[in-house]
């Protein structure tokens, strides 16, 4: 059975991932121009129509910019947690009745997509990550992990058993604290309601490190205190140090990835 995914764009200025099935497919948050969007599934030959819902992990405008107009050219649901809602209702527009609450915690079926929302730790109102399944397929698993200041219990147990992980490396904490952004601002990234470093993407992987993990995404790579070569490298060195053979790619803010099986 079909079951892939590609980070169509990943990073500070808006993200974007799609994950598809034989018969469905799902957008995970919208932060990037609709053509952007459409562009890259043709690229992926992905027809848009598979498309039922687009899952929103936060308010921030780089998950949501988006999400209102694939929904409204789709005819498709948009789906968050309430208080997301709250505090993006007005970047969304008019939904026309398209818009579904979840909840953290419990899960929720798209065709034979199964999706478990989880809480993440970050400065928003209700910001979740989520794994994904096929119904009836317990072998392949993806996990997304991006915008969290810090791997709870919580985070390190749903993102265990994953075959495919999208996961936050941020920032190196060197270029951050030397450089310009102003002092608040460096403590709110490294805060444990910011963003993961690439030391601690490491650190996440080598407690859920297993022999089923066959592609590691990194993603949310600030463009200011980072550099994809240095967190592809920072992670590499770990997985050599450990002999784990492991696709690992870097997902960049204007070209989607690969489409991956999960």
């Amino acid at each position: 059975m079909i079951f892939k995914v590609s980070v169509l764009a990943s990073g500070s200025s808006g993200n974007c991932v799609i994950i598809r099935s034989s018969e469905h497919a799902v957008l995970l948050d919208a932060g990037i121009p609709v053509k952007r969007i459409f562009a890259a599934l043709e690229r992926l030959r992905i027809d848009k129509e598979l498309i039922r819902a687009v899952l929103i992990s936060h308010e921030h405008s780089d998950h949501t910019r988006s999400a209102g107009a694939v929904s409204r050219t789709l005819k498709i649901p948009v789906l968050m947690t309430r208080d997301t809602h709250m505090c993006s209702a007005q970047k969304l527009g008019d939904l026309k009745q398209r818009l579904e609450f979840i909840s953290s915690g419990e899960e929720i079926r798209i065709g034979d997509i199964q999706i478990m929302p989880f809480s993440s730790s970050h400065d928003a109102a209700d910001s979740c990550n989520f794994s994904f399944r096929l119904i009836n397929d317990e072998s392949r698993i993806l996990g997304v992990a991006t915008d969290l200041g810090y791997p709870t219990k919580l985070t390190t147990a749903r993102l265990s058993g994953s075959s495919t992980l999208v996961l936050e490396s941020n920032h190196d904490e060197d270029l951050l604290m030397e450089g310009r952004y102003e002092w608040f601002l460096k403590q709110r990234i490294k805060s444990t309601h910011g963003h993961l470093s690439n030391d601690q993407a490491v650190g996440l992987i080598s407690q859920i490190l297993h022999p089923g993990l066959k592609n590691l995404v990194l993603a949310h790579l600030s463009e200011e205190n980072n550099r994809p070569e240095l967190a592809y490298q920072t992670m590499k060195d770990y997985l050599d140090s450990v002999r784990a053979e492991i696709n690992l790619l870097v997902a960049a803010p204007d070209q989607e990835t690969p489409l991956l099986d999960i």
